[in-house]
């Protein structure tokens, strides 16, 4: 921003014509020059709002000189402390590994001793520490040979469990590549190879793939809703997609090639279907208009129960069901049957962002989801962007009162939250693609308002994002994944790091604990149970 022009003060003797006109050149410069700055910020701010981004944010004076002031007669009044300023020790929760004790240089005599003065130094202590074990070995006066037992946790393994954790650590959450592992450990005095960081990272892990499997049946047993969401995954430079759902309590990522509902519904399987026919499955079949041939054969077929894909495809080959539509509706009817079948209730809120892969059991949008698509739009005149802004307002409030429902649900709070929801969405505006984009999310008031009917679920879909946030760090860090073992277990450990988080487990302990074996930290799922009873 230009600094105002300050005319210097010319005495009266000087002030001639020609220095008067000159003044007047000056002053009359600077206005033009302010007026083409304030033009300036008003074109930015258009091509800010054609963009979609916000306006630059006005900022009133300062008011600098005024406040040092006031400052400066504040202390002089007195030396009181702020509200807030009273606060811990920041060493006061440090655990003290050494004490060394200093005196001074020179004590005269006489001198009486007062205590201590501490001073704390935190510090990490970064080096290489091998242990070799020697086992006795020893012959029986029988002729038998006895040998000395490694303790549980380096049974197998060259790598103590804390470098394994460190490894894993480093790798999963910190998002450390392992070429810069390699390097970093190498200059640490650690005899390592890649191979070695290789097998580390993604072999011998099936106690963390089968205490995530364990973790998502629990949660789904526990939950009353899930949120859902998904992100590409490149594996084997192919594009694929990574799904995440999960609840306050646990986290749960898988990747697949596909994302349609078929992989939806079999990944809330664990990732190993089975396919029913059944009330639920036959019911489905019919709300998506199954045609009524096949679902004549698959209503009295004898077999209803298929443990693998195979055995589901050869069954609709032998009913002559080999069309791509019939084939995706009795597919997923009979995925969504094998789910009812699981003990996977009706009643299940899947909190969506829209996509239309998650529009199974009952199905809810995030609110919020809906505001974002009226920011979204470009305003081609003054018109369009005043009814937008009224309109956002309005979604605003609409939102706020919703929360203030969850806390208290109320019937009569319900109506007027029903009755407002039309008033805002039916709005006829100046703005005619805002108008049908209203009529969109009209159409979508069920799913959008099922908080009014179940204030348990969730407005929105912030924790799913914030889950699968870290997951795209990881991706842009590290890139795609080459083997279906490296894959798996970037899924396995995504899940393990962000259920950690929810219920409040360090996730460092907990990779040290499993990998030495200690089992100091109970299982996850039996966690995830514990926190939902409690909530």
């Amino acid at each position: 921003m230009l600094k105002p022009v300050r005319v210097l003060e010319i005495p009266e003797a000087e002030q001639t014509p020609l220095v008067r006109g000159l003044v007047g050149i000056i002053e009359e410069q600077a206005e033009q020059l302010r007026q083409q700055e304030e033009l300036i910020g008003q074109l930015k701010d258009e091509i800010a709002v054609l963009k979609g981004e916000k306006k630059r944010p006005r900022f009133k004076a300062s008011g600098m000189e005024e406040k040092a002031g006031q400052d400066e007669k504040e202390s002089e009044a007195g030396d009181k402390k702020r509200a807030g300023s009273e606060k811990r020790s920041k060493t006061e929760l440090v655990e003290i590994h050494e004490e060394r004790v200093i005196a001074p240089e020179a004590i005269p005599a006489g001198s009486r001793f007062k205590g201590y003065e501490d001073y704390v130094v935190q510090g990490l202590i970064i080096r290489a520490h091998n242990t070799r074990y020697r086992l006795e070995r020893w012959q029986t006066p029988a002729g038998e040979t006895r040998l000395g037992e490694l303790p549980e946790a380096v049974r197998g393994q060259h790598f103590s469990p804390e470098l394994q954790g460190y490894i894993l650590y480093q790798y999963y959450h910190a998002h450390v590549t392992r070429p810069l592992l390699l390097e970093q450990l190498r200059e640490w005095g650690v005899d390592i190879s890649a191979g070695q960081i290789e097998r580390i990272l993604n072999e011998g892990k099936e106690r963390f793939h089968q205490e995530k499997a364990l973790s998502l049946r629990v949660g789904l047993e526990v939950a009353e809703y899930l949120t859902v969401d998904d992100t590409g995954a490149r594996h084997q430079g192919k594009n694929g997609y990574t799904t995440q759902f999960g609840t306050e309590h646990f986290a749960w990522f898988e990747s697949t090639q596909t994302k349609d509902r078929i992989n939806f519904l079999s990944l809330l399987q664990g990732g190993a279907p089975s396919y029913v026919i059944n009330a639920q499955a036959l019911q489905y079949m019919q709300e998506q208009k199954l045609p009524q041939g096949p679902w004549e054969q698959l209503k009295n077929s004898t077999t209803r129960v298929f443990e693998e894909a195979e055995q589901w495809q050869a069954h609709l080959r032998a009913l002559n069901i080999t069309t791509k539509r019939p084939i995706r509706i009795a597919t997923e009817g009979a995925l969504l049957g094998a789910l009812r079948q699981r003990g996977i209730p009706e009643t299940l809120a899947l909190i969506s962002d829209e996509a239309g892969q998650f529009d199974v059991l009952t199905h809810g949008l995030g609110f919020v989801h809906a505001e974002r698509l009226i920011h979204k739009l470009i305003p081609l005149n003054e018109q369009h962007r005043e009814d937008q802004q009224a309109i956002r307002a309005q979604v605003w409030d609409f939102y706020a009162d919703l929360k203030k429902y969850k806390q208290t649900p109320l019937a009569e709070k319900k109506a007027e939250l029903d009755r407002r929801f039309d008033e805002i969405f039916t709005t006829k505006t100046r703005f005619e693609t805002l108008n049908q984009v209203l009529k969109r999310l009209h159409r979508n008031k069920a799913e959008l308002l099922l908080v009014l009917e179940r204030p348990e679920v969730p407005l929105h879909t912030h924790d799913s994002e914030r889950d699968i946030r870290d997951y795209v760090k990881k991706r842009k860090v590290s890139g795609g994944t080459r083997s279906d073992l490296g894959r798996r277990c970037r899924d396995t450990f995504a899940s393990l790091k962000k259920t950690c988080r929810k219920l409040g487990v360090s996730f460092w302990e907990f990779l040290l604990d499993r990998v030495s074996a200690t089992n100091r930290i109970p299982p996850l799922p039996s966690l995830i149970r514990e926190r939902a009873a409690a909530h």
